[in-house]
């Protein structure tokens, strides 16, 4: 069916760009939504843990996350799903994962991507992903939505998509960013990795992830991630010689797997003494830091062609973000499973816990945000949604979804002004393919976090578990038989968010009944 060590910014530079930069009165700022795939928040040498540097920071050279965190606002409480494809549909739809139900990662038309249990039976779900608003009805287990950068488009912006989409299944509309609302696309389709990250490779042609639409670089000795940011600053020149604001989503395919070798960076990592691990590199975590570091390196780059124009510098906003945690399994990572790669948070991508879903979060906005500050606010990816539609100024718009998401713009004016009640919720009726260890926080589960307290509740064994993250952030206290009716006020209020979205539930396999919500209800 074909239904379609730390390296500073120069100070002066840095005084030109930020200091009297104020965003032209009556114009449209740009907007750069900047998002890593699988980056964990520990995978850089800017501290999101507070200021508190730990050892996997010193592992990383980012300096131009550290020239964007001291012009603009850290995120130290920033979550995303712990699975790509999730992630991606919210922040396009501005809808929790519970209510678009996109819960698991989309590729191939009409087919699942989940692991099997012997215990429960998993819920029907949008594996056919997001779809445009003018689809609705029409596509078979999919989501219609009024996409962010449809929005952005109606209100005069020249949208451009460049790398990894991954928000609808192979031959549907959705697979294609250039029916979602972007104007251009670079590379973007319904794989969620590349089949290869190398011009050599041709970037994996001929496999099912197969990047496309970068066939003038084949053969050629180019990475991935630096053929994109070329294109990408391609077309943001384009929009700024036809004087057009401009929304670019550089959504980088880094660092998901292949870790493939990035020549440019590798060498400054390989056999490099880690506190971490307490031993040398090995090959798998210099590639990954290799990885990062190219990421980086594309966002300075990004950086550096618009503080060249100092009227562009002052009217372009920039926004970073991770898709989910860092992958945490002995497959592809070094240092023991589900504690070192994500450390100080437990496990990783896939994972109920903090390693799963903890997210580096950098927003900088001339003239609104202050340098170097830091804002405690809970944020999801959701809130990315309504948030950027009102950085553009955009308060006249229509949805045909509920947008879940709120807007964390007044953070970024005042980084105290923040919603100490504010609750976070995710929702995973799934089983993901790499991994079913329940004791670390994988397999089907749902999760809220309010407060200091993180409650997942696993939907196969039907059990609560409950951690202080302010005072155990690595989750190895369990406090649910302690703090009893902790867990009856959060599993009652996940339970009402879930049943306010009509959340999709297993059933057992013993008797097709569909469980109840975690609350017994």
């Amino acid at each position: 069916m074909n239904i379609m060590k730390t390296v500073f910014f120069p100070l002066l530079a840095c005084n030109l760009w930020a200091i009297n930069s104020v965003v032209a009165q009556n114009a449209r700022p740009n907007i750069i939504m900047f998002l890593v795939d699988d980056m964990g928040w520990q995978d850089t040498s800017v501290p999101f843990n507070g200021n508190e540097v730990s050892t996997l920071n010193l592992r990383y050279q980012t300096p131009n996350m550290e020239r964007l965190a001291r012009l603009g606002v850290k995120f130290t409480q920033a979550y995303s799903c712990a699975i790509s494809s999730p992630t991606r549909c919210s922040l396009m739809s501005g809808m929790n994962a519970s209510r678009h139900r996109v819960t698991n990662w989309t590729l191939e038309f009409d087919q699942k991507t989940d692991a099997n249990s012997d215990v429960i039976e998993l819920p029907d779900w949008n594996y056919n992903g997001i779809q445009p608003e003018a689809t609705k009805g029409v596509i078979n287990n999919s989501v219609a939505i009024t996409s962010l950068p449809q929005i952005l488009k109606d209100n005069g912006y020249r949208t451009i998509h460049c790398g990894k989409a991954h928000f609808g299944a192979r031959t549907t509309p959705g697979a294609d960013p250039s029916n979602m609302g972007f104007d251009i696309n670079i590379a973007g389709g319904p794989n969620g990795a590349p089949g290869s990250y190398l011009g050599i490779k041709n970037f994996g042609e001929g496999s099912p992830f197969a990047v496309k639409g970068l066939e003038k670089y084949h053969g050629q000795d180019i990475f991935l991630t630096e053929a994109l940011t070329i294109e990408a600053i391609k077309e943001m020149k384009k929009a700024v010689n036809e004087k057009i604001p401009f929304y670019l989503y550089m959504s980088h395919y880094a660092v998901h797997t292949p870790i493939e070798d990035d020549k440019r960076f590798s060498n400054n990592y390989r056999g490099k003494y880690d506190r971490q691990l307490k031993s040398k590199l090995g090959e798998k975590e210099a590639k990954y830091a290799a990885l990062v570091e190219g990421m980086d390196k594309s966002l300075g780059d990004i950086m550096d062609y618009i503080q060249s124009d100092p009227k562009l510098a002052q009217n372009t906003i920039i926004l970073f973000m991770s898709d989910n945690g860092g992958q945490a399994l002995g497959y592809c990572r070094e240092g023991v499973p589900n504690r070192d790669p994500n450390y100080p948070a437990r496990a990783g991508k896939g994972s109920a816990f903090m390693g799963g879903v903890r997210e580096p979060m950098l927003v900088y906005w001339p003239g609104v945000t202050k340098p170097g500050s830091i804002c405690l606010q809970k944020v999801i990816i959701e809130d990315f949604y309504p948030s950027i539609i009102e950085m553009a100024g955009i308060h006249d718009y229509h949805t045909v979804q509920i947008v879940d998401g709120k807007s964390f713009v007044r953070c970024l004016k005042n980084v105290s002004d923040i919603d100490s009640n504010k609750s976070i919720v995710w929702h995973f009726p799934n089983l993901w393919g790499e991994t079913q260890d329940i004791e670390e926080g994988y397999g089907a589960y749902s999760s809220i976090l309010k407060g200091d307290y993180h409650l997942i509740y696993n939907w196969e064994n039907g059990r609560f578990r409950l951690y202080n993250v302010k005072d155990d952030l690595s989750e190895q206290i369990d406090l649910s038989e302690r703090l009893p009716e902790i867990v009856k006020k959060l599993s009652s209020e996940l339970s009402d968010y879930l049943r306010e979205r009509n959340a999709q539930r297993p059933s057992l396999k013993s008797d097709g009944k569909i469980l109840p919500y975690p609350d017994g209800l």
